[in-house]
């Protein structure tokens, strides 16, 4: 007597629908310098080929391409305005064609200015948003037609967003539309195999982050989180690295805030 088989289980562990054998490609935008600089070494050691986005600094996206490859990986520097829905749309086309495709788009191309909320001058409020909110739209729109099944995005917010320090109005605004837009697209995407989400960084030992401030603001800002110290770039790409990698699969529509404990 043959025995029916039982009902298929309904739910299983991590999975992804990218081939073993295929070559995964990411896009960083803001690759160059910085936490993007790291995200993108990091990403090419976990076995992607990596789009080096920068906007004007090409020294410093050659010297990160340099990097990768001196590691063994492969990389291809492109530059674009994330503002500019051509040029991104351009870049986006190579990376198919020279690279096969897009498996993660890492959003980490932005700008900082600090300054009250009463003296903030609106041309530079108006400049800050055009990176900051329409190359965020941008950058997301591309990634929705572009991602592959088994791909994901990952924003780069701050925790900021919650902390509501002085001068950082403008900013904070900016990154909490960024945390807006990654929780909608999520939603947007279901049926795709493509996980969205953001990274909040705390303090985090970089130039944008380090420019404009004394030892002794450095130095509180530093002990605020409860690890007391200051976060390192690698510290962010680790996180990035989970979110696109196997182990984060599960992970979807969520702002994983990155900041030693400082805020929620």
């Amino acid at each position: 007597m043959t025995t029916a088989p039982g009902p298929t289980p309904t739910t299983s562990g991590p999975a992804s629908s990218v081939p073993a054998d295929r070559p995964r490609v990411a896009v960083v935008t803001g690759g160059s310098r910085g936490i993007g600089r790291a995200v993108s070494q990091r990403l090419a050691a976990d076995g992607f080929a990596v789009v080096v986005n920068y906007a004007g600094d090409e020294a410093a996206a050659r010297e990160t391409v340099a990097a990768v490859e001196a590691g063994g990986g492969t990389a291809l520097a492109i530059r674009a305005d994330v503002a500019d829905e051509r040029a991104v749309a351009s870049m986006f086309d190579r990376a198919e064609r020279e690279l096969g495709g897009v498996d993660a788009v890492v959003h980490s191309a932005g700008r900082m200015a600090l300054a009250t909320i009463a003296d903030l001058d609106l041309a530079v409020l108006d400049d800050l948003h055009r990176t900051n909110i329409r190359g965020t739209f941008v950058v997301a729109q591309q990634a929705a037609r572009r991602l592959r099944a088994g791909g994901a995005f990952v924003g780069l917010s701050t925790t900021v967003v919650t902390t509501q320090l002085p001068t950082y109005g403008a900013y904070a605004a900016s990154k909490g539309a960024l945390e807006a837009m990654v929780l909608v697209l999520a939603r947007e995407l279901r049926g795709r195999d493509v996980t969205v989400n953001a990274v909040a960084p705390g303090p985090t030992a970089t130039d944008l982050f380090l420019t404009g401030k004394t030892d002794e603001q450095v130095a509180a800002l530093a002990a605020a989180p409860p690890l007391e110290r200051l976060g390192t770039p690698e510290d962010i790409a680790a996180a990035v690295s989970f979110l696109t990698g196997p182990d984060g699969r599960w992970v979807n529509g969520q702002v994983l805030r990155a900041n030693g404990g400082l805020a929620r």
